[in-house]
């Protein structure tokens, strides 16, 4: 017997209650951007600045113990991560130790190095600081500027690509809903100040291409069924639409959940703050593919009819198939 998470034939009205999935849109919208407004984002390393240790000892890497021997120096915000490599000896275990900025400079100073090394030699006898790094506010500042470009660009190619797949009414839909789940990523991450960094970015480009798989494939639905129900109204078409791909969209979502939350549980505090970031990506893209993109399609209106030309609505490139 298959498992079915969603029966082959539903009927559910999507658009009974729009007003109430909006509604609760856009309260979470205002929530996420009143917070980024009063306290900001919890920016890691990476946009704030600071110093990077790379470290080798004989002794197996242990994180967490390495991170309970720096806690009393209060250096504030400590990132530490193995380093594996395949050229690496049996006894060569290298970790990499990032250090937030201090507020008295952009590095940590001499003696504060010694304190560190002092420290992880208590857990790693005869550890040795193979370099030592850092990241001035410039460079970090570059990073915020480079990261908010790399999304910007990552959203006008989805507007481009579903203009000229579908039609402009699409491309809109598609769009606003790829702006509400960043949006929303973002609020969520400056209300549980959970920490910024670059991982976080990669889960937003990750979070806009998994949105944009579910908004085209109910899209693409929508126009084969726009073109065999020439009669039925614009609503009825797109319920029918979302309905016959609701099984596919939720068993993707499902399956793709449970390999998160494993990751999220046994994946260790490295990847942690990035496993969130998909796991909320994820399920609000999911949502967004059902309500907002298509409640945009439905306040637009779209071509009914694609075997006659037409002057006024879409472009010469709208039949295309990718």
């Amino acid at each position: 017997m298959r498992l079915k998470l969603i029966p082959e034939s539903t009927s559910f009205d999507f658009f009974k209650r729009w007003k109430l999935w909006l509604g609760i849109s856009a309260v979470m919208i205002i929530v996420g951007f009143a917070s980024f407004a009063l306290q900001g984002l919890n920016y890691g390393i990476d946009f704030r600045g600071g110093t990077t240790i790379r470290t080798e000892s004989t002794t197996a890497i242990d994180v967490g113990a390495y991170r309970d021997a720096l806690q009393p120096l209060e250096l504030g915000d400590v990132s530490i991560s193995e380093v594996f490599d395949p050229t690496f000896e049996e006894d060569q275990h290298v970790a990499m130790v990032r250090i937030q900025a201090q507020d008295d400079g952009e590095a940590i100073s001499g003696e504060q190095i010694e304190e560190i090394n002092r420290a992880l030699d208590t857990v790693a006898p005869g550890i040795k600081f193979v370099s030592v790094e850092s990241v001035g506010p410039k460079v970090s500042g570059e990073l915020v500027q480079t990261a908010v470009i790399a999304v910007a660009l990552a959203i006008g190619a989805v507007l481009i690509y579903i203009w000229l797949r579908f039609e402009w009414q699409f491309a809109l839909g598609a769009v606003a809903a790829l702006v509400h789940d960043v949006v929303l990523t973002i609020g969520v991450f400056s209300e549980l100040q959970i920490k910024f960094d670059l991982a976080i970015i990669a889960a937003l480009l990750t979070i806009v291409g998994y949105s944009l798989n579910d908004t085209v494939v109910v899209f693409d639905r929508v126009r084969e069924n726009l073109r065999r129900y020439k009669k039925k109204p614009l609503a009825e078409v797109l319920n029918i639409s979302i309905n016959e791909t609701l099984s596919r969209t939720m068993m993707t979502s499902v399956t793709t959940l449970l390999a998160l939350v494993s990751l999220y549980v046994l994946g260790g505090d490295v990847i942690r703050g990035f496993v969130f970031a998909m796991i909320w990506g994820v399920i609000i893209g999911t949502y967004s593919s059902i309500f907002v993109a298509s409640t945009i399609l439905l306040w637009l209106g779209v071509k009914r009819d694609w075997t006659k030309p037409t002057n006024t609505t879409g472009n010469q490139f709208a039949n295309i198939d990718a």
